[in-house]
């Protein structure tokens, strides 16, 4: 395994530091700081102005004693390590990265073959606190490693061991399951404040005293500036996560679809830091045409077509949008002032005047619900029309690339 260099202290083994993010850029600041002799390299060609870089990897392998990756993903640390692999005996590999526990079984054994020794060690933990070394660092081993990778490892923050390679990526896709769920209940909470009428500032104070209360705080100016620009973890990166934690334990599901919902529909950018999926989506938030839909609500970008499509018909009085909406077969159904009503497409088409109703400003609509299985979905809106209140319902169906409105029945109330 990784020899410790014997020059300047044995506590202090020389590092490459594979991948230069945000997390990778930080990683190498720390060990510097800390006094381990460091070495970066990135794909990108980045290099930090205060610590050497190279322009291969190779290069800055045979200048370590620990090799460090902090790269993006699993397919990113494979092809890395198979461009290292031949330099990389008598060393260790330190991965830091959020792989999926089939890549961290692999990478080990990759790296294994090389004669190389590996420990999987992702963290807990965005950029302020690896500059502190205040990071979690969950460690994985299914072989004995050396006093190089302690030193490397404790200079980080607090290493937590987690059993072998399998146990240590299992462990980090389960802390950013429950990442997302805090801010997904914080997204939620907020919205039952609006509705409660309590403030967004008196929201966050007590939000900041709940079980909710560190994440609350140091994303609370974020929040209130609502600039998510500067971002020390991002949604993509999020969401790439929650697609491993999906892979292995199903229940996560739903995690995986609200975050990735949230990005398919624009209401939030790959690039934004996570917080930004803490936006508040309150009635009073409207979209085009008054709709707004509830937070609960998650499907994917293509099934709210349609129900956009038939909102935008109601807004504009425009039946286009409706023949958009509906399949031709198409049949609209239900209870209007007490009588039963069935109607063709082309006969409900014919009902609207082609021009925006004189109180179209005032009207809302919200979608309530919306339930996928397979290639077909049903959904359930709220149309308030001034003192009118529709309820609908829908049967949609998938027909080749998009989806269709089938049926629709209604109640007026």
């Amino acid at each position: 395994m990784g020899a410790v260099t014997t020059s300047a202290a044995s506590a202090a083994p020389s590092v490459a530091v594979l991948g230069l993010g945000r997390m990778g850029a930080a990683t190498a600041r720390r060990l510097h700081g800390r006094g381990h002799p460091v070495v970066t390299w990135s794909r990108s060609g980045r290099t930090l102005d205060e610590i050497p870089g190279v322009a291969e990897a190779p290069a800055a392998v045979a200048a370590a004693d620990v090799v460090v990756l902090c790269l993006f993903d699993g397919p990113a640390c494979a092809a890395v390590v198979g461009a290292v692999r031949d330099g990389l005996a008598d060393r260790t590999v330190v991965n830091t990265s959020t792989v999926g526990v089939s890549d961290a079984v692999a990478l080990a054994a990759d790296v294994a073959a090389t004669g190389a020794g590996y420990v999987h060690a992702p963290v807990l933990g965005s950029v302020p606190a690896v500059l502190g070394g205040d990071l979690t660092v969950l460690l994985g081993a299914d072989r004995e490693y050396d006093a190089a990778v302690t030193a490397v490892l404790e200079a980080l923050g607090d290493v937590v061991p987690c059993g072998g390679v399998a146990d240590a990526a299992a462990a980090k896709l389960l802390a950013n399951g429950v990442l997302a769920s805090g801010l997904l209940g914080l997204r939620d909470s907020r919205v039952h404040a609006a509705q409660l009428g309590i403030g967004a500032g008196r929201a966050l104070a007590v939000l900041e005293r709940t079980l909710l209360g560190r994440l609350v705080t140091s994303k609370r100016a974020a929040l209130e500036k609502g600039d998510f620009s500067d971002a020390d973890f991002t949604v993509g990166a999020l969401a790439k996560d929650l697609a491993l934690l999906a892979a292995g334990a199903p229940a996560a599901g739903r995690l995986r679809d609200e975050v990735a919902a949230a990005l398919a529909g624009g209401a939030v950018g790959p690039d934004d830091d996570i917080i930004a999926l803490c936006v508040t989506r309150p009635d009073a938030d409207t979209g085009p045409h008054g709709l707004t839909i509830a937070p609960e609500v998650v499907a994917p970008a293509e099934v709210f077509a349609p129900l956009a499509a038939y909102v935008a018909g109601h807004a504009t009085g425009d039946a286009a949008h409706h023949r958009r909406a509906f399949l031709p077969t198409a049949h609209v159904e239900g209870v209007r002032e007490g009588a039963f009503v069935s109607w063709s497409l082309e006969e409900y088409c014919a009902l609207f005047p082609g021009r925006p109703a004189d109180d179209e400003d005032q009207r809302r609509r919200r979608i309530d619900r919306v339930e996928v299985a397979g290639a077909v979905a049903t959904a359930a809106m709220t149309l308030r029309h001034g003192p009118a209140v529709f309820t609908d319902l829908f049967l949609l169906v998938r027909v080749g690339d998009e989806w269709r409105i089938a049926n629709k029945v209604y109640d007026r109330a």
